[in-house]
């Protein structure tokens, strides 16, 4: 069964819209389904089997998928020959101490009842053809501009802000505005959210049964001031579980170099683990396990509204379950410090690269040998003007987090252009801007044929030419990939940066590095 996102009539994308008798049908396979996985608890009855599917779907808590404005919704995949689509999941990890379990695991006094804030935030692809499957990690601290949210139960509205840790965006009207800033920064429309807390975390690692997970030394992650998780392992592989997973997810001081950064190789080890723990254990054959994962899982989640069902969840596990494990591949955002190097920013052009090849579908373990079906270009019905009445705007946007604008780059492309031909392009002293990638933008379909033919003229792709609400002309925005010379060049290259640290799921002899001060 296919799971491609719909959009229901208010425009919202949600769940799957069918009439009564798609209705009927659904529930009676996911009745049989669930009477026959959960048969030894469940007496082998229909009945039971329904009743005990509402049960389960009672438990699911859900929010509202993006809660930014909808003007900034990013572009939704398009399909590919087959008809196919690929598929975006954001997981989130809420460090929320809203309830005395949560207050108790996660600690810190001083943050009890406060606004949760999204620790673990990890977009996981699934490619359209279902043959493999990409996981971008983002670290929290990672400095990002928020956008503009609405809370959907208050209403309360929190302005666009900008260089603000990524993790706040869940405090902010909740996770629809932590899926708002991922398609914000970076293009790729999410199609859902699962979250999950810390008691979700503990409960779903004990119904698990243990994930294993190894460590070069000692560890015991404590200092002499109350830091840390508290996580105490011996060297080698130890099957974590409960309290000990959370601790494993959260640590920070001990492994490695101590950084956000070595937290999250630490959570890609543990997810994988995790996912061959349950294609090794989660079998029709033991309709108990699965009868307490069910259980757990629907009350440990937090979902959009189109997977607030138990058949939408059972229909992604099914998609997920194509994917074999060595197709599946754990990375980072690429990233460098901030100027005061307490926080991290995406790395020029490398994180730029990763996102598109996400948006692009494209594997990023290197075996992939499809051809790109998402850059070509757009269709247009009117025809471009002569060169020399087509009004082009340059901007510069060469900034980035770690290198100044190029002074002067906006005059000096648009001298290129006026060489070219294209006599009304002007230079836009605007202050610079901070674009990974160069880009030509339009504001509607009566300029887009104006628009291709700028990018012709410079060797600009098709693919980076881009209908937005944010310009009012033709405008050229030179990015940090061209911050020099008369000639652009497009990086064709479909090879995953080496900077986004990337690890198969099939890797069982992955093991953390402990830093000396903390082993015992």
């Amino acid at each position: 069964m296919s799971l491609t996102p719909q959009t229901d009539s208010s425009g919202r994308q949600g769940g799957r819209q069918v009439g009564d008798g798609g209705r009927g049908r659904r529930r009676r396979r996911v009745v049989r389904w669930t009477a026959s996985v959960l048969t030894l608890a469940l007496a082998g009855t229909a009945t039971a089997g329904y009743l005990y599917y509402e049960h389960l779907n009672r438990n699911i808590r859900k929010e509202s998928l993006n809660i930014g404005d909808s003007k900034d919704r990013a572009t939704a995949a398009k399909a590919n020959a087959a008809g196919q689509t690929p598929l975006n999941i954001l997981l989130i990890g809420s460090d929320a101490r809203d309830t005395a379990e949560n207050q108790k695991l996660g600690g810190a006094k001083s943050t009890y009842n406060t606004a949760p804030r999204a620790d673990v935030q990890m977009l996981l692809h699934v490619s359209a053809d279902r043959t493999n499957m990409s996981v971008v990690s983002m670290p929290r601290d990672t400095l990002v501009s928020i956008p503009r949210c609405t809370d959907p139960d208050t209403g309360k509205v929190y302005a666009a802000t900008t260089s603000t840790m990524t993790n706040d965006s869940l405090g902010r009207g909740g996770p629809g505005c932590t899926v708002a800033t991922w398609e914000k920064l970076t293009g790729i429309h999410i199609d859902h959210f699962m979250m999950v807390d810390f008691s979700g975390v503990v409960s779903m690692a004990d119904a698990i049964g243990g994930v294993p997970v190894c460590v070069d030394a000692n560890i015991y992650s404590h200092t002499s001031t109350g830091h840390g998780s508290g996580l105490k392992l011996t060297k080698g592989t130890t099957s974590v579980k409960g309290k000990q997973a959370l601790q494993w997810l959260r640590t920070r001081y001990g492994f490695e170099d101590g950084s956000d950064i070595a937290r999250t190789k630490a959570q890609h080890m543990y997810m994988n683990s995790m996912v061959r723990q349950l294609r090794a254990n989660a079998t029709l054959a033991k309709p108990d396990k699965l009868l307490r994962l069910a259980e757990t899982a629907t009350e440990a989640l937090t979902v959009d509204t189109g997977l607030g069902s138990v058949t939408e969840l059972y229909d992604l596990s099914r998609e997920l379950k194509k994917v074999p494990t060595n197709r599946i591949t754990m990375t980072t955002m690429p990233w460098v410090y901030s100027s005061d190097g307490n926080r991290v920013l995406p790395r020029p052009t490398d994180a730029a690269k990763l996102w598109r090849l996400v948006r692009e579908d494209i594997a990023l373990d290197g075996k992939d040998k499809k051809k790109k079906t998402t850059t070509t270009a757009t269709k247009v019905t009117d025809k471009a003007a002569a060169d020399d009445e087509i009004a082009v705007r340059v901007r510069n946007g060469t900034k980035s987090g770690t290198e100044a604008a190029v002074t002067g780059r906006a005059a000096a492309i648009t001298t290129l252009l006026t060489g070219k031909g294209f006599t009304k392009a002007t230079a836009d002293t605007s202050a610079p801007l901070s674009a990974d990638q160069t880009v030509v933008r339009y504001p509607g379909a009566g300029l887009a044929g104006d628009a291709q033919r700028v990018a012709k003229a410079l060797g600009i792709p098709m693919s980076q030419v881009k209908k937005s609400a944010d310009v009012s002309a033709v405008t050229l925005v030179v990015g940090a990939d061209w911050r020099s010379g008369s000639k652009y060049t497009a990086d064709d290259d479909d090879t995953t940066p080496a900077s986004a640290s990337a690890l198969n799921a099939s890797d069982t002899k992955a093991c953390m590095h402990v830093d000396p001060d903390y082993t015992w």
